[in-house]
């Protein structure tokens, strides 16, 4: 395994460059402390470090598609406001007003005119401009006490159709905190063109950690997942990885469970039941299949053909007669989903067609044991059946009202099973194992933050 990037004429085919991850691997500290997941101290540290420091995703572009719209974004007790501009540009504002500091906006929604606070009528454009106030002359508020008092302004761009807001003003840009890797990777899905089909979010009792590190390894997958070893192989000696200077990506073969054609077939034909955006390949699939069945219905595949590589070329097919552009995509990214951390909350599987994110961040209350998770899946979709398929963000209230797909339904029962653990005093730290390495990487990323060491 090497952390250097690996260039090749497909991107995706990187997978087929690196060497697997060697035995006697040192690159990253296997043994996390336990008190940074329940310390309010390190907390506040994480705060100053990563947090106020840092770029996070705060939507998604389509969120906010006319002049006027508006959002708003909290992280811990800063609140900020990002609107799009007449300019047809996405802008970022602290959500306080700068006469005296009451909240501009809550929720979201349109300001075509701009944005008026509601205590003493101070106004504001969408740039940001100072328009006027109550009784202008006379309180004698002049040009200059105008272009003093605009909005305070925080960075915002947008990569992959998601949104992105840094609370510091001197933050270096994005693109330079995804690097160039980051953006050859991921550009052949075509992310920008997904649509939304899932947005839940809900608060949950565990720190905003314990959510990435469960969806960092899939060595839990026998413990929590046990009805997924029905249908995949899992084999973590074919896993790859490339680890970049703050984020990184994993990938392991998807492989359907049995040895021989029939059994293979089969375990394809069960993928709804667990993948339920496979059911749009199967039909494709079947057709494919119809060549290498025999008179009595048995399957039988030649040297170098099986189930996997027929739902590869089925998904490509059937992307693409939707209108779809998957070329710059390998057979692989049809059928294997890509494990992507990009630091510090956010966690996207992404396969041909589809991405599944996972994002946390640390509750508004401060209580380092409960964060707010948020789940979201996106489709990639022509463009006549993505407005009957979008979907709107749901705030759950009550815990446990929503019922999640059932393999999310177990890690949202299980992730505050282990912050109760993690919250005994003599357990000082976590020992991780080889298949968990991208969890040793994450928390060598977050030290260095707090160390200073990343700029």
């Amino acid at each position: 395994m090497s952390t250097d990037f690996v260039e090749t004429a497909r991107p995706g085919e990187w997978v087929d460059a690196v060497d697997p991850l060697p035995d006697d691997h040192d690159l990253f500290p296997m043994r996390v402390p336990t008190d940074r997941y329940t310390s309010v101290e390190f907390q506040q540290r994480e705060r100053d470090a990563v947090w106020m420091r840092m770029w996070q995703i705060v939507g998604r572009v389509d969120e906010l598609p006319k002049v006027g719209d508006w959002k708003v974004y909290q992280i811990f007790d800063q609140s900020f406001i990002i609107v799009r501009g007449k300019d047809e540009q996405l802008r970022g504002f602290v959500n306080a007003c700068r006469h005296r500091g009451n909240v501009l906006c809550q929720g979201a929604g349109n300001a075509k005119r701009g944005f008026l606070c509601q205590y003493h009528l101070w106004s504001y454009d969408l740039e940001g401009k100072m328009r006027g106030g109550l009784r202008e002359r006379e309180n004698v508020i002049t040009r200059e006490d105008k272009g003093e008092n605009g909005l305070l302004q925080v960075p915002v761009n947008s990569f992959g159709g998601f949104i992105f807001l840094n609370p510091d003003p001197d933050a270096a840009p994005l693109a330079e905190f995804l690097g160039p890797e980051v953006a050859e990777l991921l550009a052949p899905y075509r992310l920008d063109q997904f649509t939304t089909v899932m947005d839940v979010r809900e608060a949950i009792d565990c720190n905003w950690k314990v959510v990435m590190d469960a969806f960092n390894e899939g060595y839990h997958i026998n413990g929590i997942h046990p009805q997924l070893l029905r249908v995949i192989q899992l084999d973590p000696s074919k896993s790859r990885y490339q680890f970049f200077k703050a984020h990184c990506v994993a990938v392991a073969p998807f492989e359907v469970r049995g040895a021989s054609a029939q059994a293979q077939v089969d375990g394809i034909m069960d993928l709804p039941e667990t993948f339920p955006s496979t059911a749009a390949v199967l039909p494709r699939f079947e057709e494919l299949l119809t060549r290498y069945r025999a008179a009595d219905g048995s399957v039988v595949f030649p040297d170098g053909v099986n189930a996997r590589k027929l739902l590869q070329q089925a998904t490509r097919d059937t992307l693409t007669g939707m209108g779809l552009d998957v070329s710059g995509l390998t057979d692989a990214q049809m059928s294997d989903n890509q494990g992507w951390v990009l630091f510090p909350n956010f966690f996207m599987t992404v396969r041909a067609g589809e991405c599944h994110v996972i994002m946390a961040i640390p509750h508004p209350d401060g209580d380092p044991n409960r964060c707010i998770w948020h789940v979201s899946s996106y489709m990639y979709l022509p463009a006549e059946h993505r407005d009957a398929l979008r979907t709107n963000l749901i705030d759950v209230e009550e815990p446990g009202s929503y019922k999640y797909f059932e393999a999310l339904q177990q890690d949202y029962v299980q992730m505050p099973r282990q912050q109760l653990g993690l919250r005994n005093g003599r357990l000082d730290h976590m020992s991780l194992v080889r298949e968990e390495v991208v969890i040793a990487y994450y928390h060598s990323v977050l030290d260095r933050y707090l160390a200073g060491g990343v700029k």
